[in-house]
């Protein structure tokens, strides 16, 4: 057990990498099932849901080797589903990808309950349907998914609700069976196109990738491919807010700006301002931030829900009030109890809403971390917050932030990574 320890109330600068995307890496990490052949990837972020993915699928005996510090060799040869380390998958909400994977491969395995960040009702509803339709048994006990399929078939499916893992399942499915699949109401977030243009190269025809109709011809013989993962654009999206909060000049490099168009925009409405240049933004440091009426949250080319939290610490620093509005989960305002701890001016209106006011001067007061972007967003209030913050659980953080500690400093930061006593630990 490790915490955060940050002195805060210093300005930043210089320049910070975005490393590639978790939510790209986890579901190509599953196609790699779909193929016999050696795949590899490039620009894998050293995180604990992308070291837990892998520690799966070598414990179904896929031989991984590291050919880099960021570059990986997958060959899925010789798999067996009945040795999967079901701890492993509990631990981690992405092994439900690998209902699709399998499910091209073999007619009967389990998978344990997936696990992950706790923020709110996240039901499997939409996979199950979805690719019940494609010929999936699914039944459950309580503790296990036990599939069983008779006969996959090609068919027209249409998502209940535009839900990205469950699009990535059907894509993976659709991509490694003969015949043609017609998606409807399928997600388009960026990661969704990158397992995409993998799928792709690994000899599946897609026709509207990156659209919410898609034609998914597949085969039943793929190809081991190379890839390099696209950059992670919510790590992008808490740098740029990280920035604008702490009136800091920083420099965020390998960040796709199309990705970020709503951000961006939003990031504008409370007074921002960026240079933009090819695969970098800088900030430049405003004043005055103003509050925004609403921020809210929504499917891709929408605000993500995955950012919500840090624009509510960015809601802090605002003059005014601004609503945070998150329409797609009702559990992630956990973040707030611990900004008002710290004199965050915060009110939760219902499960979706929060009215935050602003400005208010943040103390450093010990917090802790509930999910991973609820991680990422205390540490921004620290960096901004006069005198000692210690955050704890950051384990959470560590799933999806490569070394964020490291990083920081190198910005100027004053945060140190320390082991928790015992006694802590046990109180």
């Amino acid at each position: 057990m490790e915490k955060f320890e940050i002195f805060g109330g210093k300005k930043l600068s210089g320049e910070i990498e975005v490393r590639g995307s978790k939510n790209a890496t986890t579901p190509i990490l599953a196609a790699t099932l779909l193929t016999k052949e050696e795949c590899i990837i490039a620009n894998i972020p050293l995180i604990e849901d992308v070291f837990r993915m892998i520690e799966i699928l070598e414990s179904m005996g896929a031989e991984v080797k590291w050919l880099g510090k960021r570059k990986i060799s997958v060959k899925c040869e010789n798999i067996d589903p009945e040795k999967m380390d079901m701890e492993k998958v509990k631990k981690l909400r992405s092994s439900v990808l690998l209902l699709g994977s399998l499910s091209s491969r073999f007619s009967n395995f389990k998978l344990y309950h997936p696990g992950g960040c706790v923020i709110g009702a996240r039901p499997l509803g939409t996979h199950f349907d979805a690719l019940s339709k494609m010929g999936v048994d699914i039944t459950q006990d309580e503790k296990d998914y036990i599939i069983n399929i008779a006969e996959k078939k090609a068919t027209k499916v249409v998502l209940r609700e535009m839900s990205v893992t469950a699009t990535e399942n059907v894509m993976m499915l659709a991509a490694g069976m003969e015949g043609k699949t017609i998606l409807r109401l399928a997600a388009t977030e960026p990661h969704v196109e990158d397992l995409g243009r993998f799928l792709i190269k690994m000899g599946a025809k897609i026709k509207g990738l990156g659209t919410h109709n898609m034609e998914i011809t597949g085969s039943s013989f793929l190809r081991g491919v190379r890839h390099k993962v696209i950059p992670d654009a919510n790590e992008a999206a808490t740098f740029l807010i990280m920035g604008v909060a702490t009136k800091s000049p920083i420099i965020i490099k390998n960040i796709n700006e199309n990705h970020l168009d709503l951000v961006l925009e939003k990031l504008r409405e409370f007074g921002a301002d960026f240079r933009i240049e090819k695969n970098a933004i800088t900030v430049i440091p405003t004043e005055n931030i103003k509050a925004v009426s609403k921020v809210d949250t929504r499917t891709y080319p929408g605000v993500p829900s995955d950012v919500q939290a840090p624009f509510g610490v960015l809601a802090t620093q605002a003059e005014g009030k601004t609503l945070i509005h998150d329409s797609l989960y009702e559990s992630r305002f956990n973040y707030i109890s611990e900004l008002q701890k710290m004199g965050a001016e915060a009110e939760i209106l219902d499960p979706h809403r929060v009215m935050i006011s602003g400005p208010t001067k943040l103390t450093g007061q010990e917090i802790t971390s509930f999910d991973l972007r609820a991680g990422a967003t205390l540490i921004i209030a620290a960096l901004l917050a006069e005198g000692k913050t210690t955050i704890n659980e950051i384990y959470q953080v560590d799933r999806g932030y490569e070394q964020i500690e490291k990083r920081l400093k190198k910005l100027g930061a004053d945060i140190k990574r320390v082991k928790q006593k015992d006694e802590e630990i046990i109180h």
